[in-house]
C-alpha cells in the first residue's frame, strides 16, 4: 500500500455507509410510511387500470416516452462524464496544481488523487447501469401496453395490471437509484478539496434525499387526504400520518 491516509480511509467508509445505509433505510421506511415511491405506485396503478378501457393508447405511449426520455438523457450524460473522468486520470498533475492554489484544500499525493477519480468513475458506472436498465424496463412497459387487453372492467384483469405496474415501478426505482448516484457524486466532488468537507457533504446529501422522499411538499400534494387520493384507497394509517404532517407544515 502506498500510504493511504487514515482520514481518507475513514471518509471513504463514511461515504459508502451513508449511501448504502440510506438506500436500505428508504426501502424499509417506504414499506410503512408515505413516500414518493408509494404515492407514484398508487397513481401508476390508476393510470394502467384506466388504460385498459382506452382503445386508442397513443396518449399512454406518449406519457411513457416522456418518462423514458429522462432515463435516456441521464444515461447519455453519464457516458460523457465518464469520458471526462477517464481523461482526467492522464492529467492529474495539472489538476493538482490548480486545486492546490485554492484556500482550505488538503494537499494529497498523485496516488490519492487517482483513488478519488476512480471513486467518481465507479459512482457514474453504477449510475449508467441503473439508467440503462431503467430504459430497458420502460421498453418492456411499452410492449405490455400494446399487449394489454381492452376491457371496460379493469377489475377483471388485476393480474395484468399488477404485472405492468410492477415493471413500471421497477423501472422508476432504477431511475431513482441512478439519480441518487448523481447526488452522491456531488458529495464525492468535495473530497478533492478536503476530507472533512466530504463527510459533511455526504451527510447533507442523505438529509436532502430524506426530506425530498418523505417530507417534501410534492409528497404532501400527491397524498393529501383532502385530494383525489381519498378515492385511491390509501391506508387509514397513512392518511392519519398525512393529517398530522399537514399541521406541521
Amino acid at each position: 500500500m502506498f500510504g493511504f491516509p487514515l482520514i481518507d480511509a475513514f471518509v471513504l467508509v463514511w461515504f459508502v455507509a451513508c449511501w448504502a445505509g440510506y438506500a436500505s433505510f428508504a426501502w424499509h421506511r417506504s414499506g410503512s410510511h408515505a413516500s414518493l415511491v408509494v404515492a407514484m405506485r398508487i397513481y401508476r396503478r390508476e393510470w394502467f387500470k384506466r388504460m385498459l378501457g382506452n382503445e386508442n393508447r397513443i396518449g399512454d405511449v406518449a406519457a411513457l416516452n416522456s418518462l423514458l426520455s429522462g432515463s435516456t438523457f441521464f444515461a447519455s450524460t453519464t457516458l460523457l462524464i465518464l469520458g471526462g473522468l477517464v481523461a482526467l486520470l492522464g492529467t492529474t498533475e495539472r489538476v493538482i496544481d490548480v486545486v492546490s492554489n485554492l484556500p482550505f484544500t488538503q494537499h494529497d499525493s498523485e496516488g490519492i488523487w487517482h483513488i478519488k477519480i476512480i471513486l467518481m468513475i465507479a459512482v457514474f458506472v453504477y449510475a449508467f447501469f441503473k439508467f440503462t436498465w431503467s430504459i430497458r424496463q420502460f421498453n418492456f412497459c411499452a410492449i405490455l401496453i400494446g399487449a394489454a387487453p381492452l376491457s371496460a372492467h379493469p377489475e377483471e384483469h388485476e393480474d395484468f395490471v399488477d404485472t405492468i405496474v410492477s415493471v413500471a415501478s421497477f423501472s422508476d426505482e432504477n431511475f431513482n437509484h441512478g439519480l441518487r448516484a448523481f447526488y452522491f457524486a456531488m458529495a464525492a466532488l468535495s473530497w478533492f478539496l478536503h476530507p472533512w468537507l466530504f463527510v459533511a457533504a455526504s451527510a447533507l446529501v442523505v438529509y436532502i434525499l430524506y426530506q425530498r422522499e418523505f417530507h417534501s411538499k410534492a409528497l404532501y400534494a400527491l397524498t393529501s387526504p383532502d385530494s383525489v387520493t381519498q378515492s385511491l384507497h390509501l391506508p387509514e394509517r397513512m392518511l392519519a400520518e398525512l393529517r398530522l404532517g399537514s399541521r406541521t407544515r
